[in-house]
């Protein structure tokens, strides 16, 4: 399978897909990435408002480092012990612009050791896929999983490892304590099929929790890994169209599945299309609740947008919450021929209320400045929290929303934002103009006793060196100065999402 590549799979799910896909009577409601020509953009001639995506904040990085005993702003708390990653797109030598999709670019941990009030050290890694392997000339220890890819998205602990994820049809990827990539990893042999990059774990149940799909399904799969590490159940829920589903959410209860109208299109990945995924008026948006235990899903019609991450979800008596981050609708996930997606609008944090007993949905609107990454303190997924955590990156938003070569005003600016979700209202942490900022990461202090006793950590451009700072926020002083600032080699592109893996 050395010459696999996620292209190469999803024409060959197109030609599976045809008679279901095509055929299906989808019309003029169908937006086809490919039927949707961009500004021209070559090796030499593309322009900023051609390529948002591989343009500052977002530039790839073209080497792998290794730092130790980095310098630091203010002070490292001692019972941060453990290492803070976060995975992204970085794409290994990118021969032509118009072939790529910032959201296939192969995956590159970066990360840093905390110990003892010290910054051990900073390394960047790609993960280490066949193609990552040969690019480099490295050997590949093995056969290589049917549809193999560098992950590019999440990275999480789990039992003891790290595990570098991707949606829809690769393997995590197992990594070390040094970020070296290990080998896929499938659960112990109990995982067969797509997996997601957005798992959701449960820490008082001790179960992994997964929705996988795959572009030639007429189903979604809900994943449940019990303590033991090994999938023990995997539930079937019939879906059409084949959509794409990056998110769900998990209470006590229930597993919510949302139901988005970006939908595969077998024409367009048959047409050569880098993600051949599409807006598709014609598919129903809809949010269903399966059983924790198994059984038949439950579906909720509601009006379209794009949902883009959970916050979290829980119950309360006959009635589920779910906090999301959510985009305007038309979403356009495979862009318009900017090398990204594209957005109508900037995403806002929403709730939907579901009332199980009438059979009732409600929407509303939490706060609608432009923010995503949102993020919760880890032990309460699926249970009522009262904190949250957002960011916002006027780089991000701007490149999402330069449709045709115009960017938006400048409105927008850098901040993360920490939300109290049961009095209302939230902290802004401002950032200067270009110090773009990444995802959130609360981790709890040693002995902590509240929910927000702890450390927000994210990485944040420091547009005078060049570089990237890890800032360490205290949470119950959200607004006051860092407590520390961990500079960096070089930069952390934009990218997706991380986690805090602590120390044993």
């Amino acid at each position: 399978m050395a010459g696999r590549t996620r292209r190469s799979l999803l024409k060959g799910a197109a030609v599976a897909a045809a008679g279901s896909v095509v055929g299906s009577g989808l019309g003029p409601g169908f937006f086809t990435a490919a039927a949707q020509p961009g500004p021209a953009a070559g090796k030499t001639g593309a322009t900023r408002a051609a390529t948002p995506f591989l343009e500052g904040a977002f530039a790839p990085v073209a080497e792998e480092l290794t730092a130790f005993d980095l310098e630091v702003t203010g002070r490292i708390p001692h019972d941060l012990d453990g290492r803070y990653l976060r995975n992204g797109p970085n794409p290994l030598r990118l021969e032509d612009v118009r072939a790529h999709h910032w959201m296939l670019g192969d995956g590159m941990v970066h990360g840093v050791r905390l110990r003892g009030g010290r910054a051990e050290w900073y390394r960047n890694r790609w993960v280490r896929s066949r193609r990552v392997t040969a690019e480099l000339g490295e050997p590949y220890p093995g056969q290589a999983p049917p549809d193999d890819f560098a992950c590019n998205t999440h990275v999480i602990p789990y039992k003891g490892r790290i595990l570098a994820l991707q949606e829809s049809g690769p393997l995590p990827y197992e990594l070390d304590g040094e970020l070296n990539t290990v080998r896929p990893y499938d659960f112990r042999s109990t995982l067969t099929g797509a997996f997601t990059a957005h798992t959701k774990y449960d820490a008082v149940a001790d179960e992994l929790h997964a929705i996988a799909y795959y572009p030639t399904w007429d189903h979604v799969r809900h994943i449940m890994i019990d303590r033991s590490g090994r999938v023990v159940r995997t539930t079937r829920v019939p879906v059409a169209d084949a959509p794409m589903m990056h998110d769900f959410a998990l209470t006590g209860k229930y597993v919510v599945i949302v139901d988005v109208p970006i939908t595969f299109d077998a024409a367009a990945a048959e047409a050569g299309a880098v993600v051949p995924y599409v807006w598709n008026d014609r598919h129903p948006m809809r949010v269903g609740l399966l059983p924790r235990t198994g059984g038949t899903t439950r579906w909720f019609e509601i009006d379209p947008v794009y949902y883009s991450h959970t916050l979290n979800a829980y119950d309360e008596g006959d009635t589920v919450v779910m906090e999301y981050v959510g985009f305007p609708a038309p979403f356009y996930a495979a862009g318009r021929g900017m090398g990204g997606p594209c957005a109508t609008g900037s995403p806002t944090l929403d709730r939907w209320t579901i009332d199980v007993h009438a059979g009732r949905l409600r929407g509303s609107r939490l706060d609608d400045r432009p923010q995503e990454f949102p993020r919760i303190n880890e032990a309460l997924v699926s249970r009522r929290h009262r904190y949250a955590y957002t960011a916002s990156a006027a780089e991000m938003w701007r490149a999402y929303e330069t449709v045709d070569g115009v960017p938006p005003d400048e409105k927008f600016s850098n901040y993360l934002v920490k939300h109290d979700m049961v009095r209302g209202g939230g902290q802004l942490h401002r950032f200067p103009t270009g110090a773009a900022v990444g995802e959130p990461v609360f981790v709890p202090r040693r002995g902590a006793r509240a929910e927000d006793d702890g450390y927000v950590l994210s990485y944040v451009n420091d547009p005078d060196r060049g570089a990237t700072d890890l800032v360490i926020l205290a949470a119950q002083d959200f607004t006051g100065h860092p407590l520390g600032r961990i500079h960096l080699p070089g930069r952390v592109p934009l990218g997706f999402h991380g986690s805090w893996v602590a120390d044993a």
